[in-house]
């Protein structure tokens, strides 16, 4: 199944809703966005739908991107905004407004509902620039990819990360996306996909995380254990270091991932996390399940998963891989409707449908 990208033939433009040095945003009559239905936790809680219903405007820009935030009605009207382009520190600057929260350096969804943001046309590529989501809801982030992101050096962004929810934080689903480094915290570089401060109900989809040594985490220490229900399905993990992801305390459901090069840790559950793991394919790496670097034991419910070419470690007192023969430790209730595709069909699907430019393809189901 093909979903369209959300290209439309529109019969007429509106003129132009705002203008600044570095880009513009053109408004378009009505929404126009194709992008889908979210899938896993993203679909609780009243689900997400990020701005489905709003008006559609064209960004080239960061600056245009805060500009759209920054010029509706309110901090909770449906807006989607279709970008295209580079997306960079050269071009994205404050905008003030009563419907926006914005600053230069990072692209700021900080007190804002009900937005979509996608790739369009030839791509959009956020270049050494985070996209910071802070005390907001029903967000989708889609088409779109997130590039060397830096905590240290220059110039620096968003703490280092690709994405980074943080505080109060509901409904995300971020899908069809590539986000990569080009290294570790040794050179400048931190998550690339990041939750902590109760952030909850949130979905990452048919998306490629690769070159970085943190994937990304869930709990920013071992007593911020408010952050939960999390799906993670047909993504690729790829030359990670570690935090495929780190998990503390909450739910998770991965599904349908393929694992290649986890070069010391990979799904870490601990601090009394709780990781539901099925139909994963894990290949060429090192204690891809278990409990790392910590004696806060975290659990696992495992189903179908294939490890090829995966090496564990010895048990330690902080050390606790599931494998060689990982068995389940607890149970997983998953409260939304699912299909599994064939665990060894896993690579040649992710392969086809994951990361930015895919055209939003998603699984058939078969090889």
């Amino acid at each position: 199944m093909k979903r369209p990208l959300p290209l439309r033939l529109y019969a007429a433009l509106a003129t132009m809703a705002f203008t600044a040095a570095t880009g513009a945003v053109l408004s378009i009559p009505e929404a126009s966005a194709a992008t889908g239905s979210a899938s896993g936790y993203a679909t609780q809680n009243g689900g997400t739908t990020g701005g489905a219903g709003g008006q559609t405007v064209r960004a080239t820009t960061g600056t245009a991107i805060h500009a759209a935030l920054c010029g509706r009605a309110s901090s909770s009207t449906p807006i989607t905004i279709e970008v295209q382009g580079t997306i960079n520190h050269g071009n994205t600057t404050k905008v003030s407004g009563a419907s926006c929260n914005t600053a230069a350096g990072v692209i700021e969804l900080k007190e804002v509902s009900n937005v979509t943001i996608i790739g369009v046309g030839s791509g959009a590529v956020f270049d050494q620039l985070g996209i910071h989501i802070r005390d907001a809801r029903n967000i989708i982030i889609q088409n779109v990819t997130v590039r060397n992101v830096k905590k240290s050096g220059s110039p620096t962004s968003n703490g280092g990360d690709a994405i980074g929810m943080e505080r109060n934080v509901r409904n995300i689903w971020v899908d069809h996306t590539t986000l990569e480094a080009s290294g570790g915290e040794a050179q400048g570089f931190d998550g690339l996909f990041d939750m902590k401060d109760n952030t909850q109900y949130v979905t990452l989809s048919y998306s490629i995380l690769r070159n970085s040594g943190r994937g990304g985490l869930v709990g920013s220490s071992e007593s911020d254990v408010s952050n939960s229900f999390i799906t993670y399905h047909h993504n690729r993990y790829e030359n990670i270091d570690s935090r495929a992801p780190l998990l503390r305390g909450g739910t998770a459901h991965m599904y349908n991932n393929h694992y290649v090069s986890l070069n010391e840790s990979g799904i870490n559950s601990r601090a009394g996390a709780k990781a539901k793991v099925d139909n994963n394919y894990f290949e060429d790496s090192k204690d891809v399940l278990g409990t790392f670097y910590t004696d806060a034991a975290g659990y696992w419910q495992v189903s179908g998963n294939i490890f090829d070419n995966v090496t564990w470690s010895s048990p330690g007192s902080e050390n606790h891989p599931a494998g060689p023969d990982p068995k389940s430790n607890t149970t997983v209730s998953i409260p939304y409707a699912h299909s599994l595709d064939a665990t060894a069909c896993v690579p040649s699907i992710v392969s086809r449908t994951a990361g930015a430019g895919k055209g939003l393809l998603v699984s058939d189901g078969s090889c």
